[in-house]
């Protein structure tokens, strides 16, 4: 490091794609700081992932206690505290929040609070204090887009659904991706009232036909309101305290006691002066990189949500690491490959998917593709009154019929992808899950038994 720069390295972002690559950083002997204005961790750890896997872990027990009469148990279920749910879970956090803090100081990491804008390439501002570095890393994530529309303020993004201290008794939410249909599985799964209310025809347009027909014909047994094709124009707060909310076609529809916004995420870069160094931008805002977190400025990077590509923690994670090897340790090719990452929906059934949907095989490879799939009613299942569905596909292409896609929806989905997915990422064949002895009984076994 030359001596005019304070640090080595400075991330810009306390979550988990800054505070990656300032660890390994750190691991390699440089100097580094890490910079956040809000609670360290960052979205995962305090609006994102491990607070909403514990209320869905909360809402799957819900599930439990019905199918436990099934089962034989004499069971009164009492209600359900979501006070107590949530002062445990933020319990839990803190605790995280803690512990990261301890290993930054541990780690001789710098942990700078406040806000961090550009003064040029080199240099940052943090509230009004100057610090340099050799290589800025700009991780600060993204943050829940709120519509421009009369009302809009009378809603709650998914930040605020973490925030809420009791539960709602009647929920609209609007959107169609992974996280509207996360927050309306859990919602109602607790006992709210729920109604989703869809811009375009589906949920998760981008998943796997199988996958999100499986889902929305479960959501809608499970007595979620579902309205496609819905464009809110407008929120109205009546005299009694509830929302209402008006369509595009002249529809009003009432008697809300809160309304979740879930139609997106922006980069969470106002105020950051990127202009100050010409940053350069894509069209929707997120940082542009090439495949080794590169931006248009030789010692600026990003990586991590901002720049647009696979917004899930162990991707910002395994980038920031990469990243780092690749400064600091000679290993010079050292990137993240962006193709063939696995992720999970935890929707009531859960999804766990990786690989090309059907849809992008065919496109990208014709008539070489071939489709494996299965669905079932797991034995779990077959013993309740509410028989959950389970649907697998294996998308498949050319002779040796190299499986490039695989999708699961059904209990134990989220559990059951990780070993398949090093296997895909290994170059499997239909034949080689063939030739795997099958676990009995489980719903993982279909996987490599489907004729």
């Amino acid at each position: 490091m030359a001596k005019k720069y304070n640090y080595d390295l400075i991330a810009i972002g306390g979550g988990s794609g800054g505070l990656s690559v300032a660890e390994r950083a750190a691991v390699y002997g440089k100097k580094c700081a890490v910079i956040e204005n809000g609670k360290i961790g960052g979205t995962c750890v305090n609006v994102g992932c491990v607070p909403k896997k514990i209320m869905w872990a909360g809402a799957n027990l819900a599930h439990s206690l019905d199918d436990a009469r099934d089962y034989g148990f004499d069971i009164e279920n009492k209600g359900f505290d979501w006070a107590h749910l949530v002062s445990k879970r933020e319990d839990y956090i803190s605790g995280i929040n803690n512990w990261y803090h301890n290993y930054l100081s541990d780690s001789n990491i710098d942990e700078l609070q406040g806000f961090a804008s550009f003064v040029d390439k080199h240099t940052v501002d943090v509230d009004g204090k100057h610090v340099t570095a050799e290589h800025i890393v700009i991780a600060p994530g993204t943050t829940p887009s709120i519509p421009d529309i009369p009302g809009a303020e009378f809603g709650i993004s998914s930040d605020g659904f973490f925030a809420l201290t009791e539960r709602p008794k009647k929920v609209a939410i609007i959107g169609s991706g992974y996280i509207a249909v996360e927050l309306a599985g859990v919602l109602n799964s607790l006992g709210s009232s729920v109604c989703m209310y869809l811009r375009k025809e589906h949920l998760l347009r981008s998943f796997d036909a199988v996958l999100r027909e499986t889902l929305l014909e479960e959501m809608l047994d499970q007595g979620i309101n579902i309205l496609p094709s819905t464009q809110i124009s407008e929120v109205i707060k009546e005299s009694d305290g509830t929302l209402s909310l008006c369509d595009n076609s002249g529809n009003k529809y009432t008697g809300y006691s809160e309304l979740i916004w879930a139609i997106g995420r922006h980069p969470n870069t106002d105020g950051m002066k990127l202009e100050a160094i010409d940053l350069q931008l894509d069209d929707r805002g997120f940082i542009t990189t090439d495949i080794y977190q590169n931006t248009n400025i030789d010692n600026v990077f990003a990586l991590g949500d901002v720049t647009g590509r696979a917004p899930l923690t162990p991707v910002a994670i395994a980038a920031g690491r990469r990243l780092a090897d690749r400064l600091y340790n000679n290993q010079h090719d050292r990137h993240l490959d962006y193709k063939m990452i696995a992720t999970v929906v935890f929707s009531h059934p859960p999804i766990g998917t990786v690989g090309l949907t059907e849809g992008e095989a065919r496109k990208e490879h014709g008539a070489s593709v071939k489709i494996y799939q299965t669905r079932f009613t797991s034995m779990y299942n077959s013993m309740t009154r509410h028989e959950v569905p389970t649907a697998m596909k294996l998308v498949c292409i050319g002779a040796q019929e190299k499986v490039v896609g695989c999708h699961v929806i059904g209990p134990g989905a989220d559990e059951m992808l990780q070993g398949f997915a090093v296997a895909m990422r290994m170059g499997a064949t239909k034949k080689d899950f063939d030739d795997t002895v099958a676990i009995h009984p489980t719903s993982a076994e279909e996987l490599v038994t489907m004729k």
